[in-house]
């Protein structure tokens, strides 16, 4: 039977976020969403996940955990990854409702209050996600960000929102639906559509810090990453590519034979012979390159190595 909220005081919340160079703006964050949580009268925890943050995340979460009771800080043996990370923070979350958002303060921690209102009024949805209302950064960041969403979704039978942000605010049901996942090569939007549920997007302004730390290469990663772990269509596109091709070259042959035969002509030319080689070697090398990446995701699954190493958890 589906759980609701109808009443806004005594509902209790779990607010779980990662660090990872945080240190700046920990002190804000936890100020911020105390105030929401204050203002809407709920019961809280902090849940503040160090990624291997090589700054002084830590030491500002625990000398806030020192002040207040209710924050706990999970400690990871190194760095595994942003959504690495938020899935183990979430496995440590204990309330009714889960506030996962990211605390460099790019998303406002005031969506709370909005996201929470939602589920007051809808007790048939499980999840309330940000979506930006325009896509923040410069011209190069905004056309990746775009081939990434449009990519996906044409691959993959998954589907996501474009623009989508980590911020969203959850029920205990579809959080532990979430923690069951344990991808080598975790993508978090790709795992969070896919664990289905009733999810409404809610469009937020988020705000730019600076510089990002995703790189031109690191987000065609990503965009390589996502399609590989949820579609197998291009393994699919390179089989027809290579009958397309052998058909074509049986087609192509029969014509030079008859033309030989026929006429004792001779199509004459290196070049063509030269770029066919060529463009033959790209594509068998290409072909090569998307096998091997399935490949790697099946070695590394295989392994079964752990999904996460946690140092020590400070309850």
């Amino acid at each position: 039977m589906r759980h609701s909220i109808r009443r806004t005081k005594g509902a209790s919340v779990s607010i779980v976020t990662t660090m990872y160079h945080s240190g700046p703006y920990l002190r804000e964050f936890y100020s911020r969403c105390l105030g929401q949580i204050q203002k809407l009268e709920m019961d809280y925890e902090f849940i503040f996940v160090n990624d291997g943050s090589p700054d002084d995340s830590l030491a500002v979460a625990l000398k806030l955990k020192a002040a207040d009771s209710h924050v706990r800080v999970v400690d990871l043996s190194r760095n595994f990854g942003h959504h690495r990370a938020i899935l183990t923070g979430l496995a440590y979350a204990s309330k009714e409702l889960i506030f996962l958002i990211d605390c460099d303060l790019e998303e406002p921690p005031e969506a709370l209050e909005r996201f929470y209102h939602v589920l007051v009024q809808r007790a048939d949805v499980d999840v309330v996600f940000g979506v930006q209302e325009n896509r923040k950064g410069g011209f190069i960041e905004r056309r990746v960000g775009g081939l990434y969403y449009a990519l996906f979704n044409f691959f993959s039978n998954v589907k996501i929102v474009p623009n989508l942000m980590i911020a969203r605010l959850m029920r205990r049901d579809y959080v532990k639906a979430l923690v069951s996942y344990r991808e080598t090569d975790l993508v978090f939007a790709g795992v969070a559509a896919h664990a289905g549920f009733m999810q409404l997007p809610v469009a937020l302004v988020k705000h730019s810090k600076g510089k990002t730390t995703y790189n031109l290469r690191r987000k065609m990663s990503i965009i390589v990453d996502s399609i590989s772990s949820f579609s197998a269509r291009p393994l699919h596109l390179i089989f027809f590519l290579g009958l397309g091709l052998s058909g074509f070259s049986a087609v192509l042959m029969v014509y030079l034979v008859v033309k030989k035969l026929a006429y004792m002509q001779v199509l004459a030319g290196w070049t063509s012979l030269l770029v066919s080689i060529w463009f033959l070697g790209g594509m068998v090398l290409l072909s090569i390159g998307v096998i091997g990446i399935y490949l790697e995701k099946i070695f590394n699954q295989v392994k079964q190595r752990p999904f996460s190493i946690v140092k020590r958890f400070y309850e």
